[in-house]
């Protein structure tokens, strides 16, 4: 349905029609007087941007009070953007409740784990659960439906905005209430929960539904399952709040795409996007790089798994920073280059949408600090001509709209209930850093120059010849017959350490870990061994390890050990195993190796199935290659991970974007980027 959006877009006041890849950002013209308006549009134009997000914070100016409408700006505004060619995904405005909602009803407020209330004065003050939250955010989205259904610059709606930023978990009694009859719905007897929750633990049997609440402080460790269940909840109350607004607008405007903003990144973990990508029209996502050595490869892994959620089809980048952000420790200005390159690596993982916050960067609040397409400084500065020769990039890239991702012959499995559950409290260690290990094998796979894909659990594992399944801590009975189908049928699965630990429930499966998975290993661990912060082992020829060790007996004949320990408690004993299994194998690395030392490895794990880098050799590590294909043709997107000139020689196809070299070789400048176009059969 990004498809619909896109052709939604409007010609500009010259007849010439808009660039088929979108570009734009959060547009807030409330903040500023409307003399700035006719400027912003001139702006806009010159710029490239097609579309906008208005309307996320205006509630109160929508709506300033329990009877009172004010609309008059907002058709102004509606009306100033189509006339100068720029499209609108309209926000339903329900982010951030205005003053005299809260004060009339404070039971909106969100409550902590210890009773704590949250209360006006930032944004996101709610509760997903509540009614009379409910109530008037849904009467405010079917006031802004009906008003502007055949609007000429509508092209999408826009639900609420990053829902659960600020308000995933919510403790109070509505949240109470709401828990109770989700868990009705999961488990329908009381038995069945006891059963699931392991209540004969600690004498938590429960014998009426009223005697359940969600995990609030407590004396000591709440109940893991409860705990589990909580965040499944959470992120489902959400889910329904966005399913709540989506109705009313599909009802009033059938023909306008619904989306809202996801946040793949690794701070948000609370909303499990891969449950709610149905629930939208297209997939859009925010992004914002978190300064780090591997910064960049963290914006590539999150921009390859909202592809993954997205099911390979194009997105919406509806978020990320032109520059310095205001809410970090030190906030990092980009570097040259960096605002065109973080741009275009999302569009190589499939966006066919590239929008900023903000368009105008704001003069008060808490976010004037945070950049902008038209900074502090205005149009005559660097950033706003950065902004617009991305913008021209743009428009040159538009035959690479609709083109989806290429599948990689190697997928890299993101499962968010493990995530959630194996860094739960009680665990062998309090380090595990789920997305941390994912993102390790991320990055070893850049190093190599070997593409890979991040996909969700439920994806298609067929399309890859070799599928890693780093921490896949919760394997229900299903998903492991579905992993040992895969091996069985040709395909390399490679898990590591705290894999296949306990099934849907948080029960652990018995008998030796991993669990569900032990015996397509051919592996037993009787007991896990957790390092000790900063503690490391050596492996041979696979480098250091650390966090965890297990001690492994082999318990298959055909098990093969790859690598053993050198030193450590587990110093002789296998700490890399690979099993055949009918058509393809099974792998098991028992250490966290870190990107350099899972780069090192990775090459034996790869040889069975015969993986390689498509890129020459004098490329990898230093290049990242994206692959999209479309009716457009074929789009090969190499982009420079480093802030040196890199050549690529041997190519072939149409340079789209980038400087052409002699005999097919392609130039990349430091933090550059490449397009080039084959045709396609």
């Amino acid at each position: 349905m990004i498809s619909t959006l896109l052709s939604r877009l409007r010609r500009g006041p010259d007849g010439a029609p808009a660039p088929r890849l979108a570009f734009g950002a959060d547009y807030n013209p409330e903040q500023w007087p409307r003399e700035v308006w006719e400027e912003d549009v001139r702006l806009m134009r010159e710029a490239g941007v097609n579309v906008v997000s208005v309307g996320i914070f205006s509630w109160a100016r929508l709506q300033p009070g329990p009877d009172a409408w004010d609309f008059g700006w907002l058709d102004d505004v509606m009306d100033l953007l189509h006339h100068n060619g720029v499209g609108v995904d309209l926000a339903t405005a329900t982010a951030s409740p205005p003053p005299w909602l809260s004060a009339a009803h404070p039971e909106i407020l969100p409550v902590t784990d210890r009773g704590e209330t949250l209360w006006p004065g930032a944004r996101q003050h709610w509760r997903p659960t509540s009614p009379v939250f409910r109530e008037y955010a849904l009467r405010l989205v079917r006031e802004l439906a009906t008003r502007y259904a055949g609007h000429p610059a509508l092209v999408a709606w826009h639900v609420n905005n990053e829902l659960g930023c600020h308000n995933v978990y919510d403790y109070s009694d509505d949240a109470a209430r709401a828990f109770r009859v989700w868990l009705r719905g999961r488990y329908a007897t009381l038995d069945a929960l006891n059963h699931a929750w392991g209540t004969a633990f600690w004498s938590q049997r429960y014998s009426d539904w009223e005697q359940i609440l969600p995990p609030r402080l407590a004396a000591s460790h709440p109940n893991p399952t409860q705990q589990l269940d909580f965040k499944r909840f959470s992120s489902d109350a959400l889910k329904d709040h966005l399913r709540a607004e989506r109705e009313i607008l599909r009802e009033l405007t059938p023909d306008v795409p619904v989306t809202t903003n996801f946040m793949v990144m690794p701070g948000t973990k609370g909303m499990n996007y891969a449950d709610w990508a149905a629930e939208v029209d297209f997939v859009a996502n925010d992004h914002y790089v978190v300064p780090s050595p591997r910064d960049r490869d963290e914006l590539s892994f999150s921009a390859n798994l909202t592809s993954g959620i997205a099911g390979g089809r194009p997105w919406f980048l509806m978020e990320h920073s032109t520059s310095a952000v205001n809410w970090q420790p030190v906030n990092l200005a980009k570097k040259p280059g960096e605002l065109a390159r973080d741009s275009l690596t999302h569009v190589a993982h499939g966006a066919d949408a590239v929008c900023f916050f903000q368009w105008r960067q704001s003069a008060a609040g808490a976010e004037k600090y945070h950049s902008a397409m038209v900074p502090h400084a205005g149009a005559d500065s660097d950033l706003f001509r950065a902004v617009t020769a991305l913008g021209d990039t743009l428009k040159t890239l538009a035959p690479v709209a609709g083109a989806e991702r290429e599948p990689a012959e190697v997928g890299i499995l993101f499962d968010w209930e493990s995530w959630w559950a194996s860094e739960q409290d009680s665990h062998p260690t309090s380090l595990l850093d789920y997305h941390r290990e994912a993102l390790d094998w991320y990055s070893a796979l850049l190093t190599l120059g070997i593409r890979a894909d991040v996909v969700p659990t439920g994806a298609d594992l067929s399309r890859h010849r070799v599928v890693i399944a780093p921490v896949l801590h919760l394997v229900p009975a299903e998903l492991a017959k579905d992993l040992t189908r895969y091996a069985e049928q040709g395909g390399h699965l490679v898990t590591t350490y705290f894999s296949g630990i306990v099934d849907e429930n948080d029960h652990v499966w018995l008998g030796g870990y991993p669990g569900a998975l032990r015996d397509l290993l051919g592996i037993r661990i009787e007991e896990f061994g957790p390092l000790a912060a900063g503690e490391t082992v050596e492996l041979d020829g696979a480098g250091t390890g650390g966090l965890w060790t297990d001690r492994i007996s082999v318990t298959a004949p055909e098990t093969e050990v790859l690598a053993h320990y050198r030193s450590g408690v587990q110093a002789g004993r296998p700490a890399v195993t690979r099993r055949p299994a009918g058509r393809g194998s099974a792998a098991y690395v028992s250490t966290r190796l870190g990107a350099e030392g899972l780069a090192s490895l990775l090459p034996r794990l790869l040889e069975p199935a015969g993986v390689t880098s498509d890129l020459p050799a004098e490329a990898r590590g230093r290049v990242e290659a994206t692959v999209r294909r479309g009716p457009g043709g074929r789009f090969l997107f190499l982009v420079n991970r480093t802030d040196e000139t890199v050549t690529v020689p041997g190519l072939t196809g149409e340079v789209l974007v980038g400087d052409a070299g002699e005999e097919g070789a392609v130039v990349l400048a430091g933090r550059g980027v490449a397009v080039l176009r084959t045709p396609t059969d």
